[in-house]
């Protein structure tokens, strides 16, 4: 501690040295940087926030500074920690009552589900939009026990960020296999110009649609094609 610093000095301890109207820039800036951050935060996408939705994670990463520097630091008056809490604390309910009240809002803030695959094809939406890698959906599909996307009717990232899986009920169709991870074991290409044959029971390596007489996807654009998980080598 600073020999200058009286110890429970409570002017210093609520007030500090600056003018009261410094309550007021403390309110500004607090609000500022609450916007810009949660303007980062939806820009990042969900899955940087793990399983709390994007007002939550602000919230904890909020308070935690501002509570924790009161708390040690002689130079951060306890009444400019405060109003930052309390700013932030009503700035949240406020966001909450908004999204509660206003889809638009919601969509905004949190975001909206979306689709990953559909009838053991890599969907549209996740191709052009990869907030989540390839290989990070294939790892999450292996961790709910999904062996090759045939079995996959559909899969949904949701706003937290957490991958939901439907299975195909019944028998399931061949499909791209995941297993082992491609890192571990790349599949084996099939060229369409030599194996005629072969292509009847081919998908695209790279969003696992089935071939249907093109040698470029119609789904993703590739040129890549390999044996479907029931008809390749285990």
């Amino acid at each position: 501690m600073d020999p200058m610093i009286t110890a429970f000095d409570l002017e210093r301890m609520l007030i500090g040295d600056e003018p009261p109207l410094f309550l007021l820039e403390i309110a500004v800036r607090t609000v500022i940087i609450y916007g810009y951050t949660l303007f980062l935060l939806r820009w990042l996408g969900s899955r940087t926030i793990g399983q709390l939705s994007t007002v939550e994670f602000l919230l904890v990463i909020a308070l935690g500074s501002a509570v924790g520097d009161a708390m040690f630091y002689a130079e951060v008056p306890l009444l400019h920690a405060m109003l930052v809490v309390t700013i932030v604390v009503v700035t949240n309910k406020a966001l909450d009552m908004l999204i509660a009240r206003s889809k638009r809002a919601e969509r905004i803030i949190d975001g909206d589900p979306r689709e990953a695959v559909r009838d053991g094809v890599l969907s549209t939406e996740f191709l052009k939009n990869k907030t989540v890698s390839r290989d990070e959906l294939f790892q999450q599909l292996r961790e709910a026990g999904i062996e090759q996307l045939g079995q996959v009717w559909r899969a949904y990232i949701e706003k937290d960020g957490k991958l939901t899986v439907f299975r195909v009920e019944g028998d399931a169709p061949a499909g791209l296999r995941i297993v082992p991870p491609f890192q571990l074991e790349p599949p084996k290409p099939i060229d369409p110009r030599t194996e005629a044959k072969r292509l009847a029971h081919a998908v695209c390596t790279e969003c696992g649609s089935h071939y249907g007489g093109d040698i470029v996807c119609v789904a993703c654009g590739k040129e890549s094609w390999t044996l479907s998980a029931l008809h390749s080598a285990r």
